[in-house]
């Protein structure tokens, strides 16, 4: 990493690298999820400082807060509580990383700077089966139960194609199942994990881009700064908001056998307003450009 930051010579770095999942990847990996953000982390900080970079920003992730925050969540309520037993390791991880950030600039002077963005989607986004995150999991999820309803057994070949073998109709139901999409009697019925309580907040991508450069070209201080849009949905809702966007028409049944994570993460992003930006991009335009992105893939 050294020998790459003394070659390119960057002045300016955003560590927005990270190995990311959803609870099931989170809860199955959890060393791996642990050693490799801690490993990115301590590389690049350190590289950074060595190599004279004028400014850094660390991306945590609102997950980095306890299970059991005040809402909304304010920057000051880091380590002030349990973190979420299904990503902890993650979680630990980046928390390491910006206090990393934190010190460098404490002891050496380095214009180092840490930010927590909510929670992420759009064009480009990670929808493999096992390690997407809750969003494009569902429009995946929603996508294939609406081929499966209109028996378009040659588009829901050309997507599961991506990450399985495909042979015929019964590799077709059994990989379906594990998405947690049947048949039952002449209706199609996707179950989803959990009660769908739990309340998400969800930022496009977009907008992130374009916040990290506001943010680095206006604001240098020691304590991190939340990225969101203060507004947060219930899953269940996401869920239907999701299902009107791609068409699927059948039933949904939640499996509350299965874990809901944290019940509730808004992030309080006043002092991001307050410093001049918003977010422009609704949930619902967000969702249509990432679908139509998805369907052009």
């Amino acid at each position: 990493m050294q020998a790459f930051f003394e070659k390119v010579k960057p002045e300016y770095v955003i560590h927005a690298a990270g190995k990311v999942g959803g609870i099931l990847a989170n809860k199955s990996y959890p060393a791996e999820y642990m050693q490799q953000n801690l490993i990115m982390a301590v590389n690049i900080i350190h590289s950074a400082y060595l190599s004279g970079v004028r400014k850094l920003m660390f991306l945590g992730s609102s997950c980095i807060y306890p299970r059991l925050c005040p809402q909304p969540i304010k920057e000051e309520y880091l380590l002030t509580g349990e973190l979420e037993s299904t990503n902890e390791a993650y979680a630990l991880a980046k928390i390491a990383g910006l206090k990393m950030a934190q010190h460098y600039r404490s002891q050496y002077g380095c214009d180092f700077i840490s930010v927590m963005p909510t929670n992420l989607y759009g064009i480009n986004d990670h929808f493999h089966p096992d390690n997407s995150h809750v969003l494009p999991a569902l429009i995946r999820k929603m996508h294939l139960a609406k081929c499966y309803e209109q028996n378009d057994l040659a588009a829901i070949t050309m997507d599961l194609s991506r990450d399985y073998e495909i042979a015929g109709e019964q590799d077709i139901i059994s990989t379906l199942d594990k998405f947690g999409i049947h048949k039952q009697g002449d209706s199609t019925v996707l179950s989803l994990w959990g009660s769908g309580a739990p309340y998400r907040e969800f930022l496009f991508v977009d907008d992130l881009a374009e916040a990290l450069l506001f943010v680095m070209q206006n604001y240098s201080d020691y304590s991190p700064l939340n990225i969101g849009t203060g507004e947060d949905i219930t899953i269940r809702n996401l869920a239907t908001l999701i299902k009107e966007t791609v068409g699927y028409r059948g039933e949904i049944n939640w499996d509350t056998t299965k874990p809901d994570g944290t019940p509730r993460k808004l992030l309080d992003v006043s002092r991001l307003n307050a410093l001049g930006y918003t977010p422009k991009t609704t949930l619902k335009e967000g969702l249509i450009a990432t679908y139509r992105w998805y369907l052009s893939r």
